[in-house]
């Protein structure tokens, strides 16, 4: 498990032959290109506008109904397809949408404007008059509509004003009528009504005849401007599956042409020349090679990437197949320079064994890995995959701790048969060993940690932090002593603390850990003076020391959590069985059942937390930079984006 080693390419070639050269990229599924920051060496960007955006634009803004997504499709589906072949098919579709939308549009409109005609004259249905005659009076003026009833009320307060209000409706809030006035007073009048709120409504000039009868055209009309509505919808639909096929492989076509037109700007040109520069996984460089050399004038200079200072090496990951799924976990940190170090078999391992000593229950592990293996299956989420694996570990405990569903003596038959008296671990009977256990696989990740970090340290010439630094060789032998100091006093042998032992493997360190900056200094040949003067360096290193001492003992600590979470469950499930059995016989399966999966959601999450918080801060931490660029190879992305 490690790292892909890369090939650093610069590719050259003819102005002419940049398309093919970008298409040869692209095929290739394996070429992360470079992004060109400055211009270099009298060689300019390949700017210019993006000749298929417009037409990608009117593809992607073409109404093809709700349920409609674009699909990528195979390369050779689309191949034959000309950017002038498209734009005739969807110049000739979007006109015929556009006539179809533009009548489905006014017909809407019309029917709203009718229904909304119907409703106000059933208002009115009391009017024995024909509206038109009204509409046509020459000394007066009428007007429809409405006020609050706590304004018709104050009405009488203006009897003496030259109007007539006639009432017809009242639904509770408004009462719905209308006024005359004579011309010459209809603006007084008009204020009158405003200043009681009266809402003016404005009928179409359609409304000719009594409001009953009025609403009885209206509903006919209405009836058939639905259908003809119903009709065109219809017409629109039809043109619109007829044609899915079409837009999705015109989309594809324009979208590839588009995206591999946008690749143009991370090339260079000097002349009729372009200069492309990228990376490759050195195990698909001749794979690549042979693709890209096939367009006449392009010619590949290769070299390994770490000898490449220009810009950060994008980094793949290698794993294995059990690892793979917890590369997600690795990725949420940061991933590892390159040249750095991969921890997913780390993270793997180790996360799948903490999970499983503190969920340990083999039903529960078994039902986790079932549930796990059915949303992997389905959807393809690698946290399914990591269920699955995290289930089996539980499982396994579940076997020691003889635990099924929480019922703790089902499994006694089985150890009777192999030879045991009782099952392996009695959790509650083994308080002492289990939390020391814990500590004792904390203390072991902990140096694994600061092991993986000294060999990176050293890889990466890094000597002040491989030999000096409190996660480096002086770190580990006075993490070592301390802990070899405390576990023989524990188990009653001699102490370990005689004078020498103190002075060459816990003094000494320190020191080199109080010294590490001038110390690394000699070794890299370079002047130390410390910034603050010598007071400063004193009380800054003694306070970092002090932390770095007590960084070991509550990191250690930390790892106490594992048996607490193992009693944690083994009580809760306790809680479950005498839950189960205060209940009657009928019930005691429900609660059983209801209790499992509460525990399982429950402290599922909380035990895939925690155990994720260990790796990151107790794991991770300690030698993981996570300042890498991931590989991203150049490909068309078939989603409706456009820059």
């Amino acid at each position: 498990m490690s790292i892909e080693k890369m090939e650093y390419l610069s590719i050259v070639g003819l102005m002419d032959d940049l398309d093919e050269t970008l298409k040869k990229c692209v095929e290739s599924g394996c070429f992360h290109i470079n992004e060109i920051s400055d211009e270099q060496d009298s060689m300019v960007r390949v700017d210019g506008e993006n000749p298929y955006k417009p037409l990608l634009k009117r593809i992607v803004s073409m109404n093809m109904g709700a349920d409609f997504e674009f699909k990528e499709l195979p390369a050779e589906q689309i191949t034959h397809l000309t950017p002038d072949d498209i734009e005739q098919d969807v110049s000739l579709l979007e006109s015929k949408l556009r006539v179809l939308s533009d009548e489905i549009e006014n017909l809407s409109g019309a029917i709203s404007e009718r229904k909304r005609a119907a409703i106000q004259l059933s208002h009115l249905k009391g009017m024995k008059n024909d509206l038109q005659k009204l509409f046509t009076c020459t000394h007066i003026e009428p007007r429809f509509g409405r006020m609050p009833v706590e304004s018709f009320q104050k009405l009488s307060y203006y009897e003496d004003k030259p109007f007539i209000f006639i009432p017809y409706d009242d639904d509770g809030n408004y009462k719905w009528g209308i006024y005359f006035a004579p011309l010459e007073n209809i603006r007084e009048v008009n204020n009158i009504f405003k200043s009681l709120y009266f809402e003016k409504i404005w009928l179409p000039d359609f409304i000719t005849d009594t409001p009953e009868e009025e609403c009885e055209k209206l509903k006919n009309h209405i009836d058939t401007l639905e259908k003809r509505l119903d009709e065109k919808q219809s017409e629109y639909n039809i043109l619109v599956a007829e044609n899915k096929q079409v837009i999705n492989s015109s989309f594809c076509r324009i979208k590839y042409l588009y995206d591999l037109y946008e690749l143009r700007r991370y090339a260079l040109c000097y002349k009729d020349k372009f200069y492309l520069s990228g990376y490759v996984p050195k195990k698909q460089y001749n794979e690549f090679l042979n693709l890209a050399e096939a367009v006449p004038s392009v010619s590949i200079v290769s070299k390994p990437a770490e000898n490449d200072s220009q810009t950060k090496v994008p980094v793949k990951l290698k794993t294995n197949r059990f690892a793979k799924p917890f590369s997600m976990f690795v990725e949420m940190y940061g991933l590892p320079s390159y040249g750095g170090f991969n921890p997913t078999n780390l993270v793997a391992w180790t996360y799948t064994l903490m999970f499983g000593i503190m969920f340990g229950d083999l039903g529960q592990g078994l039902l986790i890995s079932l549930i796990g293996f059915i949303v992997y299956k389905k959807s393809g989420n690698l946290l399914g995959a990591i269920l699955q694996r995290v289930g089996i570990s539980s499982a396994v405990f579940g076997l020691v701790y003889g635990s099924v569903f929480g019922f703790e003596h089902l499994l006694d038959p089985l150890y009777h048969a192999i030879g045991l008296k009782h099952k392996p671990i009695e959790i509650m009977d083994s308080t002492m060993t289990i939390l020391l256990g814990a500590i004792c696989i904390g203390v072991a990740i902990i140096l694994i940690s600061i092991t993986i970090n000294i060999f990176i340290s050293f890889r990466q010439r890094n000597y002040t932090e491989a030999i000096f630094g409190n996660n480096g060789i002086s770190g580990l032998v006075l993490f070592g002593s301390l802990l070899a100091g405390v576990a023989v006093m524990m188990t009653g042998g001699e102490s370990l603390f005689t004078m020498p032992y103190v002075i060459c493997l816990i003094i000494i360190p320190l020191l080199l850990m109080f010294f590490r900056e001038p110390l690394g200094a000699v070794l890299s040949g370079k002047k130390y003076r410390p910034e603050g003067g010598i007071g400063d360096f004193i009380a800054s290193n003694f306070f970092e020391v002090f932390e770095f001492i007590l960084g070991y003992a509550t990191n250690t600590l930390s790892f106490v959590r594992i048996g607490g979470f193992i009693f944690s469950h083994a009580g809760m499930m306790s809680v479950v069985m005498l839950l189960s059995e205060s209940v009657s016989a009928g019930v005691s399966p429900v609660v059983i059942v209801i209790g499992n999966l509460f525990v399982m959601g429950m402290e599922g999450l909380i035990v895939g937390i925690q155990v994720l918080r260990l790796e990151f801060y107790e794991v991770f931490s300690r030698f993981y930079d996570g300042d890498g660029v991931a590989f991203e190879p150049v490909r068309i992305n078939y989603q409706p984006d456009i820059d």
